[in-house]
């Protein structure tokens, strides 16, 4: 599969990272075999939330056996230092590590969540608390919704993160307002030499009325052709390293394929993607 830099951290990630939200709920031998098929397709990059369910407690004795592989990314949604320590102390006993790769604020979609966590007591302090007792090289943030390349790109006017992850899909890219700001952030990304993780690269939309066929939260396109499209159309822009495959193990196989067999996308092609997802419902609103 082939490999990314993840921007001024050097690594050279695997354009699929492997999304441990597939593991909300599920036993440790699914995980391991999960786990071991990545493996086998070059997967090098593990993300991973206290948020995600189970998966903590299911990667850890895996890792465990297999850590020097892997670059590990972890995450906080807590906001304050004292609540965000605490959880950094408790997801390295579960992960059985003493060391992540990079740690990351969690789910900051609003500017007042960005302030909430920036401000004196916040989680950031954290982060630099951990980079500076060698717990983390490397900080990051993470969010969604419509206004998380705007508030990334405050983001990093006000601290030096290393790494973003935000989403980009083609009906995404069907709202101009958003697109103006996904490519502005990319392209302050590549200045800045950050490194871009994006996330939902195989959203169709929302679930609405519609019964759940898979454990996301947000339908995803299960067919290996619409999955490579998602894949391609992300992977196509500027500064992006890779993508956390998705949150159901039942998708993870058609993920790994796409990655293994990726092309880039011209701009028509491209273009064709963003008109055709028009008819979709957005995800977010």
């Amino acid at each position: 599969m082939q490999q990314r830099r993840l921007g001024r951290t050097g690594h050279m990630s695997s354009v699929i990272i492997f999304g441990t939200a597939a593991f909300w709920e599920i036993d440790q031998d699914s995980a391991n075999r999960a786990l071991d098929l990545g493996l086998s397709y070059g997967v090098n990059h593990i993300d991973v939330a206290p948020q995600y369910g189970q998966a903590e407690e299911r990667l850890g004795p895996w890792l465990e056996n297999h850590r020097d592989k892997f670059f590990l990314g972890c995450k906080t949604q807590e906001r304050e230092r004292a609540t965000s320590w605490a959880e950094l102390q408790r997801s390295l006993k579960k992960l059985h590590t003493d060391r992540l790769d990079l740690y990351q604020l969690h789910a900051v979609t609003t500017f007042e969540e960005l302030d909430a966590v920036m401000g004196p007591g916040g989680a950031i302090e954290t982060l630099q608390e951990a980079r500076e007792k060698g717990l983390t090289r490397w900080l990051g943030i993470t969010g969604h919704g419509l206004q998380s390349p705007a508030v990334f790109v405050a983001a990093l006017e006000r601290f030096d993160f290393d790494t973003v992850m935000f989403p980009i899909h083609p009906r995404l890219y069907a709202d101009p307002d958003y697109r103006r700001d996904a490519e502005r952030l990319l392209k302050l990304c590549v200045e800045k030499d950050v490194g871009v993780q994006i996330i939902k690269a195989v959203t169709k939309g929302p679930w609405g009325d519609q019964e759940k066929q898979y454990n996301t939260w947000y339908q995803p396109y299960d067919t290996p052709e619409r999955i490579s499209q998602g894949v391609r159309f992300a992977l196509s822009q500027e500064g992006v390293t890779g993508i956390p495959s998705a949150g159901d193990v039942r998708l993870l196989p058609h993920v790994l394929e796409a990655g293994k067999h990726f092309t880039p996308m011209t701009p028509g092609e491209q273009a064709a993607a963003i008109e055709d997802s028009r008819v979709l419902a957005p995800l977010f609103t």
